[in-house]
């Protein structure tokens, strides 16, 4: 039975993901003991993994896994690829904005050599850790429509977590009820009625580069409590 803990329904702004990821770190403090491994979805979602490691004194990790935005509006995702290229997809928004099955095709091409890129700068820095039987803690800025967080955890699962939690400071209220069922828990600070974009709901929503997850991966290599 999964739980979902959503704190607000408010839709007052965080100062920046940083701020994010210690907000949660302090919801998810039963968790320490517990010797959790966090996963942040590169690129934005591993500031705010960075901080939920700090504060649990985790180990700290990344769980790739690309969107595909539609034709003309890229940020609405009506899909997402995993790191492996596995493929998921939104069928209902596929079929009701008219997307054509060799323009999925193609993006989930580019979306693999991407990804493919990624784990060769990545991985360099912060080689895998195994997720079997531990406890997975797996983080982005925010929840839209879901896809990425789906593609992502869809590759966790197929490592045999012990226990799996979802962890995001805001999320469409939808979203939230349909990816709980994913997880053994789904922690959400807000999930506000009216939602629109993730990014609304910061005040700074700089784009992270590479060079940023690079420098927080190798700061944070080597901490946490090795099993």
């Amino acid at each position: 039975m999964s739980t979902i803990r959503v704190l607000s329904r408010s839709d007052a702004p965080f100062r920046d993901r940083r701020e994010a990821g210690i907000l949660l770190a302090r919801e998810l403090e039963a968790y320490r003991a517990r010797r959790p491994v966090v996963l942040g979805i590169p690129r934005g979602g591993v500031v705010v993994a960075e901080q939920i490691a700090v504060g649990l004194d985790a180990e700290l990790d990344i769980v790739l896994a690309r969107k595909i935005g539609a034709p003309g509006n890229p940020e609405l995702a009506i899909g997402a690829v995993a790191e492996d290229g596995h493929l998921i997809l939104d069928e209902r928004i596929r079929m009701r904005l008219g997307v054509s099955q060799q323009f999925v095709a193609q993006q989930q091409a580019r979306q693999v050599e991407e990804i493919a890129r990624r784990v060769a700068l990545f991985r360099a820095v912060r080689p895998k850790i195994p997720l079997q039987g531990r406890v997975v803690i797996v983080a982005d800025d925010g929840l839209a429509t879901g896809a990425t967080m789906e593609a992502a955890l869809w590759a966790v699962h197929r490592e045999r977590p012990g226990h799996l939690v979802i962890a995001v400071p805001v999320g469409a209220a939808d979203t939230i009820e349909r990816l709980a069922g994913q997880a053994d828990e789904l922690l959400c600070l807000q999930a506000p009625e009216d939602f629109g974009a993730v990014g609304r709901f910061f005040v700074r929503f700089d784009q992270t580069t590479d060079e940023e997850v690079v420098e927080i991966l190798r700061s944070r290599r080597g901490t946490g409590k090795e099993t």
